[in-house]
């Protein structure tokens, strides 16, 4: 009895262990070391705290975008309109802070902006039947105009109110270290807790499990009772909640608002998805996959700077990154398609 409780201990500990050397994560997370070590060998500034740091609060306003574009790539849709989305919540908090409103109560409203943008995104895509594409490349001219009329083309400024000393405790939220002076960054930690809390719904919660059956199969999923185009809507919500909350702290971050801020943010937000496993065709992927391919395209951007590399180029590689995971997702649906077959 006990030999059988240890063979099927065992036999349980190894398919723990294939599941895991097989998972997309594992792999993606082997390479990210990979590279970790190799710019530490070839570049003595990588390693350096100011270095590292200025990574971790990049990918904490960045990162929101990459996490709304998971969920709504989850569905089988893609919003092309995450950057502009978060610009315009950062355009609305400027001005109301700037205004004289509380900070706290003008983030709030600048984060309502972004859900009330993924809800009329959301009606569009369900009730016009228009597909995400269209809708999301529009809505990202459309919140960029509405930012331009806004600031009336210039950037906005908040270094006057920010400094003040009532505001103290807003600025820490852009600006702000935790544990010791010049320590862990707080916008990064917010990130932290943002994707533990959205992987850990995604795959533990029963309502948001609905979100990777309407992308597997939307109609296999209305047939089952799933009201797939609540689910549609509420993930475009979801997405413009995050996209408000990243504005907020690149708002604090910069200590204003630059008309061009969150440009090239979708296109960033696409290739880690990707190239975390998020698959384009809905249905498949994790939040933390998508955070791993940021990871990486954070390290190579990284790496070019480091390395001297021109920024033309810079954004040669990084779309030849894109096309390059959207090869490889394409590939790896087709081969799936085979084995079902």
């Amino acid at each position: 009895m006990a030999n059988t409780v240890a063979k099927k201990s065992e036999l349980g500990q190894q398919s723990f262990i294939k599941k895991l050397v097989a998972a997309r994560e594992f792999s993606l997370f082997v390479i990210i070391v990979a590279f970790f070590l190799f710019l530490t060998f070839t570049q003595d500034v990588f390693l350096t705290w100011l270095n590292l740091k200025t990574m971790l609060v990049s990918m904490s306003t960045t990162g929101m975008t990459v996490i709304a574009m998971a969920f709504v790539m989850l569905t089988g849709g893609i919003d092309l309109a995450v950057g502009a989305t978060m610009c315009l919540g950062m355009a609305v908090g400027a001005v109301l802070f700037k205004g004289g409103m509380n900070p706290w109560v003008a983030s709030v409203i600048a984060i309502a902006s972004g859900v009330v943008i993924g809800w009329i995104q959301g009606m569009l895509i369900t009730k016009v039947k228009l597909i995400h594409f269209i809708v999301t490349m529009c809505f990202m001219g459309i919140c960029r105009g509405l930012v331009m009329y806004i600031t009336k083309g210039t950037p906005i400024s908040l270094v006057l109110p920010l400094s003040m000393p009532e505001n103290a405790a807003f600025v820490k939220v852009g600006q702000g270290d935790l544990f010791f002076k010049n320590g862990i960054p707080l916008p990064i930690l917010i990130f932290i807790v943002v994707v533990a809390i959205c992987d850990f719904l995604l795959k533990k919660s029963a309502v948001c499990r609905q979100i990777f059956y309407t992308g597997s199969n939307e109609k296999a999923a209305a047939y089952s009772g799933i009201k797939t185009d609540r689910v549609k809507i509420a993930v475009m919500m979801i997405s413009g909640f995050l996209c408000g909350i990243g504005g907020v702290i690149y708002m604090v971050r910069f200590s204003g608002v630059p008309v061009s801020a969150g440009e090239g943010f979708e296109m960033t937000a696409i290739a880690s998805c990707v190239i975390g496993g998020v698959s384009m065709n809905g249905g498949r992927g994790t939040v933390l996959g998508a955070v791993l391919g940021l990871t990486f395209m954070t390290l190579i951007t990284n790496a070019m700077n480091l390395f001297l590399v021109s920024p033309t180029v810079q954004e040669l590689i990084r779309y030849l990154i894109v096309l390059a995971a959207v090869i490889l997702d394409n590939a790896q649906a087709n081969a799936r398609a085979k084995k079902l077959a």
